[in-house]
């Protein structure tokens, strides 16, 4: 099971929205193939994997991390499979919550005379497919906040000035998040002084992120990197409805960028929640990467929509009280127990640096 979670991984970027899923076959005590679901539309990890076998199947161990589908999709059923290859015996890390499956699956599976256990690693499954279950159970898909700081919690200098704060080296892993993710979301403000392209470079390209800017009063200009970039890259600005028809508007629009027009609540502010809740039922996004600044970082997690915390700490002090911080959510904290609990899942060394990644606890 631990190597059909590995080989399950191979397909991140690449097969949202359905779940990565790794297939291993074994034989008498012996491993006789393996697959995973490598794209979108392509076959299921278990059609695949007893292809890959050299041998008969018949009476033969299937592992699975997630419970084969049993419905007629863009592929056959992967419980007819199973059952036509002569498998005994299915191992599974995880029941999949998707409705036309959710135990069906294993139901087929035992009418059929093939012994099913569930469990085995079930954890570690959960994990892999994060945005996958959260999708499915909340509607909205899985939120990464991401920046880079200097050792004592700094993300820029008092006057904005930020590079490079990373090295190379993550600046690079930055751009593989950016090559999986279905979209990256930065402020208008971060837009104006950074006039980045949000675009992955220098890495394989799985997936290619809209590039999403929260402009309230559409100040980006025409001018902007993001527009002139827009033939590689989709550029979709989120916007007071009061926007709608205004020359900003109409030029925007007529450049290539999709606007998106949202009601600000009482506070003159943005609906996040409800933006995030759009690019899945609209675009069927299912990872979505935050990359500020402060302030709409601070919104995330005020609105509690932040699901995981990706922190490059870099060995630099500034030791400058004006320096910007990476969240800013407006509160005053007197007391360190109000402060924001995360959980530590991984640590990753990136030449002098450190990736951090936390999850934020649910309800939190």
């Amino acid at each position: 099971m631990k190597l059909a979670l590995q080989i399950a991984a191979k397909g991140q970027g690449l097969v949202e929205p359905n779940p990565m899923v790794g297939c291993v076959i074994v034989k008498n005590k012996r491993k006789i193939g393996q697959g995973y679901h490598r794209r979108f539309g392509s076959l299921h990890a278990e059609p695949n994997a007893l292809a890959n076998c050299k041998t008969s199947t018949r009476n033969a161990t299937a592992y699975v991390t997630l419970e084969p589908c049993c419905h007629q999709g863009k592929t056959p059923p992967c419980t007819d499979a199973l059952i036509k290859a002569g498998v005994r015996r299915v191992v599974l890390a995880m029941l999949d919550p998707f409705a036309k499956v959710s135990g069906l699956g294993v139901k087929i599976l035992r009418k059929q005379g093939i012994q099913v256990e569930v469990g085995l690693l079930e954890d570690q499954a959960k994990q892999l497919n994060e945005p996958y279950l959260k999708r499915l159970m909340t509607g909205m898909p899985w939120v990464i906040a991401k920046w880079a700081q200097t050792l004592d919690g700094y993300i820029a200098t008092q006057t904005g000035a930020s590079k490079w704060i990373s090295n190379p080296q993550s600046r690079h892993k930055v751009h593989e998040l950016r090559a999986r993710v279905d979209a990256i979301i930065i402020g208008i403000t971060t837009a104006l002084k950074d006039n980045a392209t949000l675009t992955a470079r220098n890495v394989k390209i799985q997936r290619i992120a809209t590039r999403v800017v929260i402009d309230p009063s559409l100040k980006l200009p025409v001018r902007s990197n993001l527009i002139k970039t827009i033939d590689q890259a989709p550029l979709l600005l989120v916007t007071n409805i009061m926007m709608k028809d205004t020359a900003a508007a109409k030029k925007l629009s007529h450049r290539g960028a999709e606007l998106v027009y949202l009601k600000p609540d009482r506070h003159g502010k943005l609906n996040l929640k409800r933006l995030l809740k759009q690019l899945v039922l609209q675009e069927q996004m299912s990872n979505v990467l935050v990359e500020g600044g402060a302030s709409l970082h601070g919104a995330m997690f005020k609105q509690k929509l932040v699901d995981q915390v990706l922190a490059f700490v870099a060995p630099r002090l500034l030791g400058d009280p004006k320096a910007l911080d990476p969240v800013n959510t407006g509160k005053r904290i007197s007391n360190i127990t109000q402060g924001l609990p995360l959980e530590l899942v991984n640590t990753l060394q990136l030449d002098q640096d450190i990736l951090l990644d936390y999850r934020v606890p649910p309800g939190s």
